[in-house]
């Protein structure tokens, strides 16, 4: 890194000087847009009204997808939510990043995407789910000590919950705590909204991340967002999606109203593949759930909008969420500098144009002692790392992974094979701390602490006992301490 990008880095300047081609970019022009990073919470592949869903209309994502780039094959880079969300911060696949699954906290030593949109001179807040800190347990309101919290990784400003979060909410407004009331889907837009539109006025561009806690159990919905006939569970769970549906619909029109609708890029997806036993198939179809490598725990439903640039259509071109953080260095012309050198996405900024035939970069996953690759149309499987048994698929021809084609087609299971083995060997590299300056891992955890456990929160134990949310990890708490207590 030369010194005049340290210095812009330092500053955090509006002017930047892309690295590779030496172009002047300003913030805020028609090649530099405002940036929204939206992400549903377990909401499976299958989920949504443009891919046939039974009872699912899902008017207002169906408009978004209508009008952008509609991603047919896009994935979440880990099949549970605290991993997906750290590659979207960094561009590399969450074992690289400390995040080996959900309770873990990233590593401070990361380059993040927030840090990187501040210094390029962008306002940059955080509304929702975060869940990198470490904390376990239904999302309370993050401290304003928390090593961890969005500010530590380049958010000016956060309204943030640890975990999932649902009806009346109580956030952490920069280690303030706050109650609201409603849906928790539109109180975080409403909230989100609130910045925008101060932002829009005074002319400076934004990049705002807002994580539903939707529609994550345990399931709460409003009585008009209940589908009539589902059962209970059915009910809540899919009238959760309905509200935050809603709550797109009322971003999209707030973006309209504000006058920056043309020049944002807005980014919808979900953190990982849809929940078995919800009343209705969540991931269309697809082999797997939550917390698997199959499809249906990956698979995820995503769309890009950005009207100046996007004409809509739909792709299969092969996309992960590590490809966010490229993406935006090469849409608004960052330099590379500011991701580290080891990532495991690539920039789409080609595909924002047209069709650009095969992916160059295969798309890593290494979660729980599994791993997979995928190539395109092929996808390798190691059910247990280690192990000396691979399975081959054909995404293009057997979607749901019925067939293994590792004996049938050598050449391409021993190309494969090969990627994942280097994939499974860099990503030990990463986890020793060869990715860092410093050579090892400094500023890692802590890891899978409840938030039940940590002495700031005892005060609002009792209180927070009458809530239908924590009543139940308060309850368990209570119970481990008398027994260790005997």
């Amino acid at each position: 890194m030369n010194t005049l990008t340290k210095l812009i880095l330092v500053i955090g300047c509006v002017l930047l000087i892309d690295a590779r081609s030496g172009r002047e970019c300003r913030a805020g022009n028609g090649d530099r847009p405002n940036v929204i990073l939206v992400m549903a919470d377990d909401m499976g592949w299958g989920q949504t009204g443009y891919y046939g869903h039974p009872i699912l209309q899902t008017p207002n994502l169906n408009a978004m997808a209508a009008h952008g780039l509609r991603m047919d094959r896009f994935y979440a880079a880990g099949p549970v939510c605290s991993p997906t969300r750290a590659s979207v911060l960094t561009g590399r696949t969450h074992d690289r990043t400390g995040v080996l699954s959900h309770g873990y906290a990233l590593h401070r030593q990361e380059r993040s995407i927030a840090s990187a949109m501040r210094a390029a001179g962008y306002a940059t807040s955080h509304f929702g789910k975060w869940h990198l800190n470490g904390v376990r347990g239904p999302g309370v309101p993050v401290l304003a000590s928390d090593a961890h919290h969005p500010g530590h990784f380049g958010f000016d400003h956060w309204l943030t919950v640890t975990n999932f979060f649902d009806m009346n909410p109580i956030l952490s407004r920069m280690g303030e705590f706050e109650e609201f009331r409603g849906d928790s889907s539109e109180v975080i837009i409403k909230e989100a909204l609130k910045h925008i539109s101060q932002f829009a006025e005074e002319g400076r561009p934004f990049f705002t991340v807002i994580w539903y806690g939707s529609p994550h159990g345990p399931w709460e919905a409003l009585p008009g967002d209940q589908i009539a006939g589902e059962r209970e569970k059915s009910a809540h769970h899919h009238g959760e999606l309905v509200a935050m549906d809603r709550s797109i619909g009322t971003l999209r029109d707030g973006l309209r109203e504000f006058g920056v609708d043309q020049d944002t890029l807005v980014w919808f997806c979900s953190d990982n593949g849809g929940l078995p036993g919800v009343g209705h198939d969540s991931v269309g179809g697809l082999r797997g759930h939550k917390g698997s490598v199959w499809e249906g725990g990956i698979r995820v439903p995503a769309i890009i909008e950005w009207p100046a640039k996007i004409r809509p259509r739909v792709t299969s071109y092969p996309a992960s969420t590590m490809d966010i953080f490229p993406t935006l260095v090469d849409v608004l012309g960052l330099p590379r500098e500011m991701m580290l050198e080891n990532i495991d996405g690539m920039s789409l900024e080609p595909l924002l144009a047209g069709e650009i035939g095969r992916r160059a970069k295969p798309i890593p996953f290494h979660y729980n002692g599994k791993a997979a690759v995928i190539d395109n149309s092929l996808k390798i499987v190691q059910e247990k790392i280690g192990s000396d048994k691979y399975l081959l698929f054909d995404l293009d021809a057997d979607k749901t992974e019925s067939t293994d084609l590792y004996a049938a087609r050598p050449d391409d299971a021993e190309r494969m094979k090969a990627i994942l083995d280097e994939t499974v060997t860099s990503i030990k590299r990463s986890q020793a701390g060869e990715d860092y300056p410093e050579g090892e891992v400094t500023r890692a955890g802590p890891h899978g602490r409840f938030w039940t456990e940590i002495p700031e929160y005892q005060r609002f134990l009792d209180e927070w006992s009458l809530r239908p949310e924590y009543v139940g990890q308060i309850r368990k708490s209570q119970t481990a301490n008398r027994k260790a207590t005997k």
